[in-house]
Order: structure tokens, then sequence, then C-alpha cells
């Protein structure tokens, strides 16, 4: 990695509220104030292919910023962080983060390879069984609060589309 800060957008953008974290990645495509030494990154449900090999790379970003859809049972909408001490310490197969049970990489690139992880977190108002593309509607308003505070964490000043 060849940027100090990767921001990762992850989420299924066919399932609802799962593809929040890719929409975000959209917009910060997209803004003017993107500081040059972050690397936006969609990687929809790729997340854990591209973790493995940040683990694996010989040169690491200092930082990683996570964006995804979660359902932490708070108000749907709301934007908060999680910090890499608090997620969960279990060893699972499966990479998503709305249970956050494969954290397990974020949590060596945190402790093991010196790399400050944050995770920025959307909360879900649903997540469909079948195929419905799009956020919902408060979901979607709170892409721009979470641009805003992604901007904020790398040291980028907002900018409003």
């Amino acid at each position: 990695m060849d940027k100090d800060i990767v921001v990762l957008g992850c989420g299924n953008i066919l399932f609802g509220d799962d593809g929040f974290g890719s929409t975000v990645a959209e917009h910060l495509d997209r803004c003017s104030h993107l500081p040059k030494n972050v690397s936006v990154i969609d990687a929809g449900t790729s997340v854990r292919g591209i973790l493995f090999d940040l683990i694996l790379s010989e040169e690491k970003p200092r930082k990683i910023i996570v964006i995804d859809a979660v359902d932490a049972n708070r108000k749907p909408g709301e934007i908060f962080r999680i910090r890499a001490e608090e997620l969960p310490k279990n060893k699972v197969d499966d990479f998503t983060l709305h249970e956050m049970p494969t954290s397990n990489l974020l949590r060596e690139l945190n402790d093991l390879c010196h790399v400050e992880v944050v995770v920025l977190a959307g909360q879900i108002e649903s997540i469909p069984e079948a195929v419905r593309p799009g956020l919902s509607d408060v979901l979607a308003r709170s892409v721009p609060v979470a641009v805003e505070e992604v901007l904020r964490l790398c040291g980028g000043a907002a900018n409003r589309e």
C-alpha cells in the first residue's frame, strides 16, 4: 500500500441497507477534499481477501477505516465508531461486520501489525432476505454524515456534495 490511510466500504448493494459501506465509498470517491494520502476502496463483499492481503503485505497503511452496515440495536441511521479493541475476539470463517464474527483480521492488523483500525458503522433499518437494491431512507440520509466522519478520521476538511 502506498497510501497512509485505506478506507474500505463494505457490503452488498443488492440487499438494501447492506450496501451502506459501498455507498459511502462511492460518495468519498467523488469528494474533492479527500486527502492525497487516502485510498478509498469499494470492497463490496470482498473485504476478507483485502484484509488478508494487507496482513501479508510488507508495506501497510498507518490506518484502516472500515465502513459497514451493522445491526447493533441502535437507532436506525445512527453513525458510530467501533475501535479495534471493542471488536469481539472470536474467530469464525464468515466475514461480515453485521455480527462482527471474523473481526480477528482487523484485530490482527491493529494488534500485531500496528495499523490503527476504526470501524465506522451505520445502524441498519433492515436488510431484506431477497434482492432489493437501495438503502432505506433513514440510512441514506446518514451517508453524508458518514462521509464527513471519514474525512475527519483522515484529517481532511468535510465537503458536502
